[in-house]
């Protein structure tokens, strides 16, 4: 890897400061899990990230838009090319009046809690959810019946060319873990989410019993990427794998949780490939005992070792 080519192209947009080399990507995931990348580029506002995407496409290098990495399992050999990552430096939020205003890189922690202060409701499903509100949009994240699409109004983003687009919620196509966001590789720059007015004690009565929740029945204590695998038609995929007896079945440093079975931890430095490998044992006897095909929700990148 040429780090001057990489220097002289990327600092064009950003300061010397943005450009990390040859950086474990086990750095920037929950899953602590990832080989290097080539280049991770850390803009600060929309500008740079625009710039970002121009000069890789127009330098025909490839590249990945990431936010906290808690949805994403990189794989061993790492990832060629540049990781634009949006996260701390572009994480402002907002409330005005009924609506909330943040910039893609902001945690949904700190956006729930700005919603709380300011008595708005509507977003204490993601209490306790580690993405980045940009990746919660893309995926359209959701837990205890609440979802993105139930409170984003608008989105601000580009495409892969690095044009401005903006869509409102009609445009956004959200669907189970799925929107507009992911199927056209746009990238979220910030967004509106319009709330609802409440009782401040009773929003924080709701949060508490949703953390609770979470800490009962999720192993945060481990590294994870979160729920694994999306849920089937007519199903409860952590019932349909528990049954299948796969509840502690290990790969390597890999472990299918002992907690909530749709959650594969790292227990003693795993790999990628550990993980993956455990997949598809997963997949396997779920599908040998209750003919069910299951699939991930979990995003993989990079390369092989």
């Amino acid at each position: 890897m040429d780090t001057t080519y990489y220097a002289d192209i990327f600092s064009k947009a950003v300061g010397m400061d943005s450009i990390l080399f040859n950086e474990p990507m086990s750095k920037h995931t929950t899953y602590k899990i990832g080989g290097n990348c080539d280049v991770m580029l850390l803009p600060e506002n929309d500008d740079e990230v625009l710039a970002l995407i121009k000069l890789c496409r127009h330098n025909n290098i490839p590249f990945y838009v990431m936010g906290n990495g808690s949805n994403l399992l990189v794989r061993d050999g790492g990832v060629r090319g540049a990781v634009i990552k949006i996260s701390s430096k572009m994480s402002e939020v907002k409330a005005c009046g009924n609506k909330i205003v943040a910039q893609a890189g902001a945690l949904l922690g700190n956006v729930v809690k700005v919603a709380y202060e300011n008595c708005l409701s509507g977003l204490e499903f993601a209490t306790g959810i580690p993405g980045a509100i940009g990746g919660a949009i893309t995926m359209n994240a959701g837990a205890y019946g609440g979802n993105m699409q139930q409170v984003v109004s608008s989105v601000r983003a580009c495409d892969t060319d690095g044009n401005v687009i903006e869509l409102k919620a009609d445009e956004l196509n959200f669907g189970y873990r799925q929107s507009v966001v992911r199927s056209n590789r746009l990238t979220v720059l910030s967004c509106e989410l319009e709330l609802v007015p409440r009782n401040k004690a009773d929003i924080k009565e709701k949060m508490d019993t949703l953390s609770a929740k979470r800490r009962a029945m999720q192993p945060l204590s481990l590294p994870s990427c979160g729920s694994v695998f999306k849920r089937p038609e007519g199903h409860y995929i952590g019932k349909l794998i528990e049954e299948a007896g796969l509840k502690g079945t290990t790969v390597g440093g890999a472990q299918v949780s002992q907690l909530h079975a749709n959650f594969i931890v790292n227990i003693d430095n795993a790999t990628a490939k550990d993980v993956l490998d455990l997949i598809e044992v997963v997949k396997a006897r779920v599908y040998q005992t209750f003919n069910v095909q299951i699939e991930t929700e979990v995003i993989v990148i990079g390369e092989d070792l």
